[in-house]
């Protein structure tokens, strides 16, 4: 099993959502750069559960405990490990899947896979896994305030209610004026209405997350394989009920043509400032290199597959029966989801980074 993320900022994981605690070590981690413990937390405190009424119930505090590679609040360059506590797991909730397996869930593949599965919850393949990312994106994130790159995702879509795809129309600084964590308060009403619903029928929702990365420097990424946009796609779908990716404008860029399409070069006119573009269909990224536009990308979520609804299924030896899931669930991942977004999105920008350049991010 691959537990590791990352090439030289890198990530490894460890943990079950129904064991002692979830953790991991981030090696790679510059040094020099200020750890601030109560930013680290509030970005954990974004994915946490039990924040509102249309996340799963589920009551964590998700405390982080810094084990190593910090020392006098600054990181020293050597592997940081970490930890966070389960404290509120109720595995009995989970003994009727015992020898069952959750349509569309991971339970089949992992038991064909290994030939052991933990049913509570998931084990390996709950989203409670994400913690981990979430710290180590977090620690990505103070390395890169050093460079001036800031990253915001947002929830821009949930089911049929969807914002416009251009992300400069909207203040993404009110992200956090809601609990769907979307920029356009009337919309959130909307899409938050509607979880709720989806919520008290046992059912579940998708939708989309935007992130745009701004300040990133021209020249992170490989023009072959380790292009830039391939290694966010992987990183992103490499999150919980992920399903899909795309960046600048993506699948809407097959309606226009070239003439349309390309970003045209504004005159420098001699300026120190890097090159700007009229357009940015691109989104940020050429040949697989960051371009120093604006980086902007779209990830789509599946409706969470454990309905606490009745569905047909088979047990451990084929035979069909049905399942009810009990326990508590997310009605709909996006709210939860958009720190994971961004943490991945800012492990990855520095990984590029720091494959760019050899030398340390200066404290």
């Amino acid at each position: 099993m691959r537990n590791t993320f990352g090439h030289i900022f890198t990530l490894t994981t460890f943990g079950e959502s129904h064991g002692e605690a979830i953790g991991g070590v981030v090696d790679g981690m510059p040094a020099g750069i200020d750890i601030d413990l109560e930013f680290i937390q509030s970005e954990l405190n974004r994915r946490r559960p039990g924040q509102s009424r249309i996340t799963t119930d589920r009551n964590e505090s998700d405390s982080v405990e810094l084990l190593s590679g910090v020392f006098e609040g600054k990181s020293t360059g050597t592997p940081i490990g970490f930890i966070v506590r389960n404290s509120n797991q109720h595995s009995q909730d989970y003994e009727n899947m015992r020898c069952l397996f959750r349509p569309s869930h991971a339970d089949f593949t992992y038991y064909n896979k290994y030939g052991v599965r933990d049913h509570r919850g998931g084990g390996r393949s709950s989203a409670r896994i994400t913690i981990s990312r979430c710290v180590a994106g977090a620690l990505a994130k103070l390395a890169l305030r050093q460079i001036g790159v800031t990253i915001c995702a947002y929830t821009s879509q949930v089911a049929d209610i969807a914002l416009d795809k251009d992300y400069t129309r909207y203040d993404l600084s009110r992200i956090e004026d809601n609990i769907v964590r979307c920029p356009d308060q009337d919309k959130a009403r909307q899409m938050e209405s509607l979880i709720a619903e989806v919520k008290a029928e046992g059912d579940t929702v998708g939708g989309v997350i935007t992130c745009v990365i701004k300040g990133c420097p021209a020249g992170l990424g490989e023009p072959e394989f380790g292009k830039l946009h391939a290694d966010l796609g992987a990183a992103m779908l490499s999150i919980n009920a992920a399903k899909g990716f795309e960046y600048g404008d993506g699948f809407d860029s097959i309606l226009t043509r070239g003439s349309q399409q390309n970003d045209i070069f504004k005159a420098c006119n001699g300026s120190a400032e890097s090159p700007k573009t009229l357009t940015n269909h691109s989104g940020g990224i050429q040949g697989g290199i960051s371009n120093g536009q604006d980086i902007f990308f779209r990830v789509a979520f599946k409706p969470v597959a454990t309905l606490l609804k009745e569905q047909q299924t088979i047990d451990l030896e084929g035979n069909e029966t049905t399942l009810k899931a009990r326990g508590r669930h997310d009605p709909c991942v996006l709210p939860r989801a958009v720190p994971i977004v961004e943490a991945m999105a800012a492990i990855t920008i520095l990984d590029h980074y720091l494959i760019a350049k050899t030398v340390k991010i200066a404290p």
